[in-house]
Order: structure tokens, then C-alpha cells, then sequence
């Protein structure tokens, strides 16, 4: 089993670590934030600093922060890691679907009960939470959270750094720009510009 460094330890890290425990690619080898504990979730943390020393050791890492609000706090990280050698891989939950015909670029996590169907395209460090619907031909580009049980319909196209609330449905082939916020329980049926933020 290919041996695996967890970035970030909050609620998110402890949905994926369930996820990554479940799929049985890699083993954990323990977790990587700037706390003043030794474990959490059962592994062991290291310090951000250490993590030059780690990349020569462990050949995986993977973002296990969350996004909401912030895109910038996963992007950089990301980076951080590319940029010491870390292989980021895809993250699928045996529980959720992937079509054959999707794509699912590097350092993204599909969790629980979603479903990414034919012609789908998954960019860089997303987050497809527990039972999010992406459609065929759904298009999501780098670095944004699709947000549990939320619905992206057939051909729409998600820019960069965005995040699509829990429940929210986005109608077919609608256009999304780049740094968008969409609220919870949210219906979008117009194209949006790049950072527009819908709350109601």
C-alpha cells in the first residue's frame, strides 16, 4: 500500500481520512498542520516546516483543508506540496460512481454517494462532497468545492476557485465564472460573472 501525508486536520480532514481508510490505496502516514498536538484522528502530526524533510521519505500528499469561503488557503498548499516533489493523486470513495468516460484531474477527492457521469471533466484540488450530482459534460475547473448533495446539470462549466452550496441546483448548461460563492438550497438559471456571490 502506497504510503500518504493528510494536509490539514479539521472536519474535512477527518471526512476524507474515512474516505481514503474505505478506498485502501494508500496508508496514512500521519497528518500535516501547525497544532500543539502530537496525534488527532488517531495519526501522528507533523509541523508544516517538516514537510521538505517528509517529501524525501513519502512520495504522496494529499489537501485535506476544507473550503468555503476561501479558495486561497487549498491553492497554496497545493502548490506548496508540487513544489517539494509530492505526487497528489485522485481520491475515489468506493461508494461513490465515476463513469468510465469522466475525467478526474490530480488532488481531487470524490466522497460518499456522488456521481460524476460520461463526458464530466473534474479539475485540480476539487472537492466533490458527499452526494453531489455532476452531470455529462459537466465541466469543474481547478481548486472548488462542489458541496454535498448539490446538483450540477448536463454541460455546465464551473470556473476556478468556486464553491456551489449544499442542495444548490444549477440548471443545464449554464456558465459559471471564476471565485464564485453560491449559498445553500440555491436555484441558478443565469450564466455568472466571475466573482459573483449569491446568498438568497
Amino acid at each position: 500500500m502506497k504510503e500518504i501525508l493528510l494536509i490539514g486536520s479539521g472536519g474535512h480532514c477527518l471526512s476524507c481520512i474515512d474516505v481514503i481508510e474505505l478506498e485502501k490505496k494508500f496508508k496514512i502516514i500521519g497528518l500535516v498542520d501547525n497544532l500543539n498536538l502530537k496525534s488527532k484522528f488517531g495519526y501522528k502530526i507533523y509541523p508544516e516546516r517538516d514537510l521538505k524533510k517528509l517529501s524525501k521519505k513519502i512520495k504522496y500528499a494529499f489537501i485535506t483543508v476544507g473550503q468555503i469561503n476561501n479558495f486561497k488557503i487549498r491553492e497554496k498548499l497545493f502548490k506548496k506540496i508540487e513544489m517539494h516533489g509530492f505526487k497528489t493523486p485522485s481520491i475515489f470513495s468506493p461508494l461513490s460512481y465515476v463513469s468510465k468516460r469522466a475525467k478526474v484531474e490530480k488532488g481531487s477527492i470524490i466522497m460518499h454517494g456522488s456521481i460524476v457521469n460520461a463526458g464530466a471533466i473534474i479539475g485540480k484540488n476539487c472537492i466533490i462532497n458527499n452526494k453531489a450530482l455532476i452531470e455529462h459534460d459537466v465541466i469543474v475547473r481547478d481548486n472548488c468545492h462542489i458541496s454535498t448533495n448539490s446538483t450540477l446539470n448536463g454541460e455546465v462549466v464551473v470556473g476556478n476557485n468556486s464553491f456551489i452550496g449544499s442542495s444548490s441546483v444549477v440548471k443545464q448548461k449554464i456558465k459559471i465564472g471564476k471565485n464564485c460563492f453560491i449559498n445553500a438550497n440555491i436555484f441558478i438559471d443565469k450564466n455568472l460573472k466571475d466573482n459573483s456571490k449569491i446568498y438568497e
